[in-house]
């Protein structure tokens, strides 16, 4: 039972913590996937990601506290991971890509 008021209680304050995307960074709504990286950014500024590199799986899951330049940063207090966004949300013949940490994305949802 407590394992389950637990996951509750991090959900809520994860939920708690996001703040909306600005006007300007709403085109990096959307889920966004390649073969090893699946990224979701909602505009209420929850964040879901997971990424298979080397036979490993890695997971993110929280509020997008700010953006540096095109850069974003996602955690609570001092458990943050930063993702570089060498390409930021762009359209090409009706297809959206960005790339993060090296890896190019496609949105296939909003």
């Amino acid at each position: 039972m407590n394992k389950y008021l637990s996951a509750i209680a991090i959900t809520l304050l994860l939920s708690g913590c996001a703040e909306p995307l600005p006007e300007k960074r709403l085109h990096y709504v959307g889920e966004w996937q390649s073969k090893e990286m699946g990224l979701l950014i909602l505009a209420d500024g929850t964040v879901a990601y997971k990424r298979l590199k080397s036979g490993s799986t890695t997971s993110v899951n929280g509020p997008l506290k700010k953006f540096v330049g095109d850069d974003f940063t996602v955690g609570i207090l001092f458990l943050t991971t930063t993702f570089h966004v060498t390409e930021p949300p762009h359209e090409a013949d009706g297809v959206w890509t960005m790339t993060v940490d090296g890896v190019q994305l496609t949105r296939v949802s909003e």
